[in-house]
């Protein structure tokens, strides 16, 4: 049976409009003043998790290209194959009152609860279990807020491309021994950094002594790594291995004792 002209017209309309529902930017309340902190979700109704990402460098969004952070930033760029794995994603970027997320901001009190602002609100709206995924700068706040939050509002904690060393708020210089979830760390083999040494982010791991699962991996895989070796698009971002670095990552959330 043929539907009439005008019931094709509004389905027309309607469909894109459902696809787009569980996708876009969301802005929540930053903690102070008139301030907020742009999100970029993705809802997956199968979701068995929730995670929150958190990019490095500066955390801004990139140019917005049709409603979408247009940044090259490693988890920015592989927002939807963490979703394709099954999880919520949440994609936190530099709140609107600031102009860079700089390493001794990534581990100030204000934007510590910035991120339990996000976390809250993954909490509410999903009702899922909460992972940290940081990379870069972003694991310095990671970090601070695994060690702050614990346990009690997340499930685990994700580290790749670590700052190693030489900044404010690098891994090995936050306690550790005060991280109580499972932790994961996740380096390139040839990351050329000089503040994120590969052979310094396997050594996070000996330091995480009360994380009840842990384990590091150091990935070798990839092509073609372009511009500054501490940019998204040199070894140090994964560059032409997002999936499979991204299932690497996806299967531990899973399966953390692994």
């Amino acid at each position: 049976m043929r539907l009439p002209a005008a019931i094709v017209l509004i389905i027309a309309f309607i469909l894109p409009a459902c696809v787009q529902a569980g996708e876009g930017f969301i802005h929540l309340d930053a903690g102070r003043e008139n301030a907020r902190i742009p999100v970029y979700a993705i809802d997956n109704p199968q979701a068995t998790a929730t995670l929150i990402l958190l990019p490095g460098g500066d955390s801004g969004t990139g140019k917005i290209i049709g409603g979408k952070p247009g940044s090259m930033n490693f988890l920015t760029r592989s927002r939807q194959l963490f979703a394709d794995q099954g999880f919520n994603v949440l994609v936190m970027f530099r709140a609107s009152d600031l102009r860079m997320l700089d390493f001794p901001e990534r581990i100030s009190n204000e934007h510590v609860t910035e991120i339990r602002n996000v976390v809250d609100y993954a909490e509410r709206t999903f009702g899922k279990p909460v992972w940290l995924v940081g990379t870069s700068r972003g694991t310095v706040s990671a970090t601070a807020a695994a060690i702050a939050l614990g346990k009690e509002h997340l499930a685990g904690l994700v580290l790749t491309s670590s700052v190693t060393n030489r900044k404010a708020g690098a891994i090995g210089s936050q306690d550790l021994d005060k991280i109580d979830i499972p932790t994961l760390v996740l380096h390139h083999k040839f990351d050329a950094c000089p503040i994120c040494v590969p052979s310094q982010a396997e050594a996070i791991v000996d330091k995480l002594k009360n994380a009840p699962a842990r384990k590091f991996i150091l990935v070798d895989g990839g092509s073609s790594p372009q511009g500054d070796p501490c940019e998204a698009m040199h070894w140090h971002g994964y560059p032409n291995f997002e999936a499979q670095t991204v299932k690497l990552i996806s299967d531990w959330i899973r399966n953390p004792g692994a």
